[in-house]
This record gives structure tokens, sequence and C-alpha cells, in this order.
């Protein structure tokens, strides 16, 4: 779980925010590897989301789970962020690594 503050070079709207998060799809989900999530961030709308206990495995434990984005009087915007640090850190995301250099062909199975 991480607390982040967020500085942007432009100006845009907390929906622009959000909006960039869910349709944000990477390399590994135009692939559509078999370890990716289907959605690598997901966005909850609800105040008191996410939390580690409801949402570590969201998405097969492998997508970003962010929440209470506003405004702040210091930065441009606060949020939390959920990410499982097994599944998605260390071991999920050498699986990953592995299968995109498969499919890339940097690596032959």
């Amino acid at each position: 779980m991480a607390s982040v503050s967020l500085k942007l070079k432009t100006k845009v709207e907390l929906q622009d925010v959000i909006e960039a998060w869910q349709s944000f799809m990477g390399e590994p989900q135009q692939l559509m590897l078999p370890f990716a999530p289907k959605k690598p961030v997901h966005y909850l709308h609800e105040h008191h989301f996410p939390q580690p206990k409801l949402h570590r495995h969201l998405d097969k434990g492998m997508c970003a789970t962010i929440g209470r984005l506003r405004k702040c009087p210091l930065m441009d915007f606060k949020f939390s962020l959920l990410s499982h640090n097994t599944i998605r850190g260390a071991a999920g995301g050498a699986v990953l690594c592995a299968e995109l250099m498969v499919r890339k062909g940097h690596v032959f199975w």
C-alpha cells in the first residue's frame, strides 16, 4: 500500500486522471499474455478503498488498485495505491517478464 502525491506538467481534472488509468493497456495486455491482468489498473471510486484484505487478489493479484484520488494543496493530486508485493512484484513480475521475452522472440522455449 502506498500513499502517492503527483505533480503533472499540465493541469488536468480528476476525471482525466481516472480516465487515463481506466483506459491504460500495456504491451502484456495487447499481446494477451497468460499471466497479464486483463486491466493493469483498477480505479475504485469508494472513498475507503483500496483495502489490502479486499483487493490484493483483484485480477489474479497482478494489477495496481487505486483509490481515494483527490486534489492536493502541495502537489496536484493524491491517491492510494495497492499492489501485491509477491504476486505482482517478485514472482508474478518475473513470470510476466519471461512471457513477454518469449513472445517477443528474445528467449526461445
